[in-house]
């Protein structure tokens, strides 16, 4: 790039010009121009159309041709732009910080004005123990910064990216976090990147990067910000979310496992391309801390809470088994077991997984450590599959023994016999659908007024289903479809039936209950110490509302502060407010020469004499006429 005219340059004088804006978080703009002859502009069009076309290396072409006309240019000068962010960007990093999600901004802009972003957004801070620069020229260069970046922040650290233990494991390696003392944050550049994105540094790169508290990848292109996020994907194994709101920004969007859009001035290229698409950054916290959060802690209660109740079902017919000769006999009736999952247990899971939620919104953003449960996979694990396993199988010996030993040897009270297989039946099935109903309620949080539909409603369903199939009506129409004749009037009102299903749905919600009051009193997750908060919030009455007096005086208001009248100016500039008594008190001889006191609303006071002069007044020769605020002094004898 050449200056226009040689006798007066401007090269030297906007490339500090440039750093200054870029400095100050504008974007620059450096504008040029060549001259062009017309045959070789046809030339060039000509080639860059074959070259667009071209079904092999047409990346490499365009850009041989783009690097072929952008030469010789003449400069004209620099601009600058103002680029505000957005409101409450501070604030959103910030909170997303606290909930511990790493944040990594990728941008075009030159350094100087993505480290002012950096810091203008909270991202980079002065309180960090130090911000390290990459930007060699080669890849050996860049390794040492990059190894001494590390070494700086953990100078115990090894070369090697796996440890030797690791390299034994089969499949995908994946990259652990390592602990470092102190914040530290990385700032590199898109030369730089493109030797650490190779297959031979990338490793020490993010190795590096995910030590430090926050990075700024600068100077990067489109294809770039999609390598950074597929080498977060395959390495670290986490989620990724990517937001832009640029056409630049579609490949970084298109790689991350969720894509954000934002709309605005850039156009609709990233929100076509996004899952989710909103106007402002500010509602990123929301959409994470608060419907993110939400809607994976339903789903996890929904699984465990699925797992639960069919795991439940089916041990059952196991124990039965042993009983039955495993002659494949069900031990409910076959049109319980077709209602079970379409009916009776569809809404109320359905109902927890639309409405349940721990918290609100305003202390989901208040305590964004809520956040961290979830990302550490506490709400569902093999840990937790294995726990909703075990609790099936105690759950299930106890639906099926209880009954079993209750209807065992069993008569009416007047003498009938109930211990035949139908009345077993409709106990157990019964009591499996008391149990899990109720460790439903235990699951859920958040109750409102179509849960307790959906649960009642079930319970409601399921006996006007069962009375209606075991009636006479129904086997005179298909005597073989509906066998339970009379099953349901003949058990249901017997009083040790009732005691049954309550004895059974306690001991199996027992050890639930018994294991969350022990760990919410011994070992309580940040979850717990919230809701115990909202719970003593909700508890304690509020603080009652003082009402204000309006404390009346005689006192006028006068438009004229300072006039050109003698008077006591010097103790209205000290700061006194004076104030003449309503009536004041005769004073005896005794008393004369002695200065009685009046009280100023403000707490202060001042002295008078008997004739209402103020006794530190001085000699006239001070301007004042008035005190603002207060009654007007005059003296007749001024």
């Amino acid at each position: 790039m050449k200056d226009v005219d040689g006798n007066h340059p401007i090269r030297p004088r906007a490339t500090p010009v440039l750093q200054e804006f870029a400095g100050e978080g504008l974007r620059t703009l450096a504008l040029a121009y060549k001259d062009l002859d017309e045959d070789y502009f046809h030339q060039w069009k000509r080639r860059h159309h074959e070259a667009s076309t071209a079904l092999e290396d047409r990346e490499g072409r365009l850009d041989q041709l783009y690097e072929e006309v952008e030469k010789d240019l003449l400069l004209l000068g620099a601009t600058a732009i103002e680029d505000k962010l957005q409101d409450g960007v501070p604030q959103t990093i910030e909170q997303l910080s606290k909930a511990d999600i790493k944040i990594w901004v990728l941008t075009g802009d030159k350094q100087e004005t993505a480290e002012n972003i950096g810091y203008s957004c909270n991202l980079l801070q002065e309180e960090m123990n130090e911000i390290f620069t990459v930007s060699g020229n080669s890849p050996d260069a860049v390794r040492e910064e990059l190894r001494n970046a590390r070494n700086a922040m953990k100078p115990d650290a090894v070369d090697s990216v796996f440890p030797s233990e690791r390299s034994l494991v089969k499949g995908p390696k994946v990259l652990m976090d390592e602990e470092v003392n102190g914040e530290h944050g990385l700032v590199i550049n898109g030369h730089s990147l493109a030797y650490a994105l190779e297959h031979g540094m990338e490793l020490e790169f993010l190795r590096t990067a995910c030590m430090c508290k926050a990075v700024i990848c600068c100077r990067v292109t489109p294809l770039q910000k999609a390598q950074v996020v597929e080498l977060v994907k395959k390495y670290k194994r986490a989620v990724t979310l990517a937001i832009g709101d640029g056409a630049n920004d579609v490949s970084m969007i298109k790689a991350a496992h969720i894509g954000v859009g934002i709309s605005g001035q850039e156009g609709m290229q990233a929100v076509l391309s996004s899952d989710y698409s909103f106007a402002q950054f500010r509602f990123l916290q929301r959409l994470l801390l608060v419907h993110g959060r939400w809607s994976y802690l339903r789903m996890c209660k929904f699984l465990r809470y699925f797992f639960y109740k069919n795991f439940t079902f089916t041990f059952v017919h196991f124990w039965y088994g042993f009983f039955c000769g495993f002659s494949a006999q069900t031990v409910y009736d076959e049109w319980f077991i077709t209602l079970y999952n379409l009916m009776y247990t569809a809404l109320p899971v359905l109902g927890m997984g639309l409405f349940d939620q721990d918290v609100n919104d305003a202390w989901s953003f208040q305590h964004p450590r809520l956040y961290v449960p979830g990302q550490l996979n506490l709400y569902f694990s093999k840990r937790a599959f294995f726990k909703c396993a075990l609790h099936s199988c105690y759950s299930s010996l106890v639906l099926f023994f209880i009954p079993y030993a209750a209807v065992q040897d069993t008569v009416r009270d007047d003498g009938r016999d109930v211990a035949d297989y139908q009345s077993f039946a409709l106990l157990t099935q019964t009591c499996l659908l008391f149990a899990v109903c109720i460790q439903l309620g235990l699951e859920m949080s958040y109750w409102t007024a179509v849960n307790t539909i959906f649960v009642l409603g079930s319970l409601t369903v399921y006996f006007a289903v069962t009375f209606t199939m075991y009636s006479n009506g129904m086997f005179l129409v298909l005597p073989s479809a509906f066998p339970f004749i009379g099953t349901g009037r003949n058990s249901l009102n017997q009083p040790n039936i009732w005691l049954t299903i309550l004895l059974t749905s306690t001991l199996c919600v027992l050890p639930v209950v018994t294991y969350r009051f022990l760990l919410i009193q011994l070992c309580p997750t940040i979850n717990d110490k919230v809701m115990f908060k909202v719970r003593q919030t909700k508890a304690s009455p509020p603080p009652p509302t003082r009402r204000a007096r309006i404390r009346r005086t005689s006192s006028r208001r006068s438009g004229y502060a300072f006039s050109h009248a003698q008077g006591y100016g010097d103790l209205v500039t000290s700061g006194w407010f004076l104030r003449r008594p309503a009536a004041p008190r005769p004073l005896g001889p005794a008393h004369a020469g002695r200065a009685t006191t009046g009280f100023s609303p403000m707490g202060r006071s001042a002295g008078y004499s008997p004739t209402g002069r103020p006794q530190n007044a001085k000699a006239p020769g001070v301007e004042v006429t008035s005190l603002q605020m207060y009654r007007t002094i005059s003296d007749a004898a001024l």
